[in-house]
């Protein structure tokens, strides 16, 4: 239901942009977040976008100011810019979504809220 892509391999310092589509449901009315998991470690929140107009963001303090989530409901997909990328970026990135709850649940009290996920989408930042 949730289909993630556009990880790669990149340099530090580019940019990449994640997408994740949301297939068989009313987009719109779900609150949506990325999440990522390095090697050897849990799973950590990254960003977040309230539903329906998204006027609502959180952000990990890692990637303030670098990452941007954004949505476009008519096409209903979620996306990730990511710029200035470093190494500690380097994981397998997760879409999350849930209709139930509000980005706020979502940043405040992370992946256990969330019902459902996309297969991940690697990225990979080489020096």
């Amino acid at each position: 239901q949730l289909q993630a892509s556009g990880g790669g391999l990149v340099q530090a310092g580019d940019s990449l942009r994640l997408s994740c589509v949301l297939s068989g449901d009313i987009f719109s009315t779900y609150a949506m977040g990325w999440f990522r998991q390095a090697p050897g470690k849990e799973r950590e929140f990254v960003a977040t976008i309230s539903r329906y107009e998204g006027q609502t963001t959180y952000y990990a303090n890692s990637v303030k100011g670098r990452f941007t989530i954004s949505r476009e409901n008519a096409k209903k997909t979620v996306y990730l810019q990511m710029n200035s990328l470093a190494l500690k970026d380097t994981a397998l990135y997760y879409c999350a979504a849930d209709p139930r709850v509000r980005a706020s649940d979502i940043y405040y009290r992370g992946a256990s809220v969330i019902d459902y996920w996309g297969q991940g989408t690697l990225v990979t930042v080489s020096s």
